[in-house]
């Protein structure tokens, strides 16, 4: 974004929008995860482990993505080392969403498509190095992007100062290479799995006599994970929605960018905790509590018969 060009107004108002949006979101996330932190009734379940490490995951990405949009209004050219840390675990972050939703639509599935080898399968441990592993799968293709600017570049270019933008620092035909092919195949990975997985659900629940609620829940929940999917791969669009609208309106340039940034990088990071905290009872009933006790403050005191 090029921030130069705001008046100072416009700039204020759009850092006070951005920073406001991140408060407000990142304390709603933040709620659930003390949720689950102070409940060790979700510890030993592998749903609520990647959920809440998805929206712990949405809390770091848009902790860096307002970081990096108020950056570039108080300190335009920024060093390349900063730059360069900051941009790896926000491109990290933003790839853990996709494989991670994947990762919930197949411990779905099992659920019910496999539930006697659920217990088996989907264990704690088993979690966490799923965690682990999607981190290490989204790590890797953003430190590439590093490598590269070092294998192209003098050594001396990590002292220099540039605008922090992706497309400012990895701007080779081998970033572009690089990025294209990784995001292809971890998305079409993904929507495979979506697809796979929303197919065999929604089998299971036409064939089932007894548990037909919990199979209708959990396809409509591999809905929503198709939805939030989408959302993510507007980062994607964007950029093309952008070079649309500027040809149209050329004198709001900066605006259209602002908000494809708000659309596609913050908002959907409220989407999280609506979509899946919000409708999950035993979940809800713990962050209704919470944030019952942080507006009033008073103290939570869970029921008698509640673990």
């Amino acid at each position: 974004m090029n921030s130069s060009r705001d008046p100072f107004e416009e700039a204020f108002m759009k850092n006070l929008i951005t920073v406001g949006l991140g408060v407000i979101i990142t304390y709603i996330n933040g709620i659930f995860v003390i949720a689950f932190l102070k409940n060790p009734v979700f510890y030993t379940d592998t749903r609520y482990i990647l959920y809440i490490h998805l929206v712990i995951n949405d809390i770091i990405m848009l902790f860096l993505s307002v970081t990096l949009h108020v950056l570039s209004y108080a300190l335009p050219f920024l060093n390349v080392t900063v730059c360069s840390f900051l941009l790896l675990f926000a491109t990290t972050t933003a790839g853990n969403t996709p494989l991670n939703l994947a990762g919930m639509a197949l411990e779905r599935y099992i659920a019910i498509c496999k539930p006697l080898h659920h217990p088996q399968l989907c264990t704690v441990k088993r979690t966490y190095i799923l965690i682990c592993l999607i981190w290490i799968l989204t790590f890797i293709p953003a430190l590439t992007d590093i490598i590269i600017v070092l294998v192209n570049e003098p050594i001396s270019i990590f002292s220099t100062s540039i605008i922090c933008y992706s497309k400012s620092l990895f701007s080779t035909n081998q970033h572009f290479v690089r990025a294209v092919f990784i995001d292809a195949l971890y998305l079409s990975l993904v929507w495979i799995t979506l697809i796979f997985t929303y197919l065999k659900i929604l089998q299971a629940a036409k064939a089932a006599t007894s548990d037909q609620v919990s199979a209708r829940k959990a396809r409509n929940t591999i809905l929503l994970h198709g939805l939030q999917l989408l959302l993510c791969m507007l980062a994607y669009v964007t950029p093309l929605l952008n070079y649309f609208f500027f040809a149209l309106f050329p004198k709001h340039r900066t605006i259209f960018m602002y908000l494809g940034y708000l659309v596609s990088n913050v908002i959907p990071r409220l989407l999280s905790p609506l979509i899946y905290g919000a409708r999950d009872q035993k979940m809800f009933r713990y962050v209704r509590m919470y944030f019952t006790c942080n507006l009033f403050n008073t103290k939570v005191k869970p029921k008698a018969n509640e673990p």
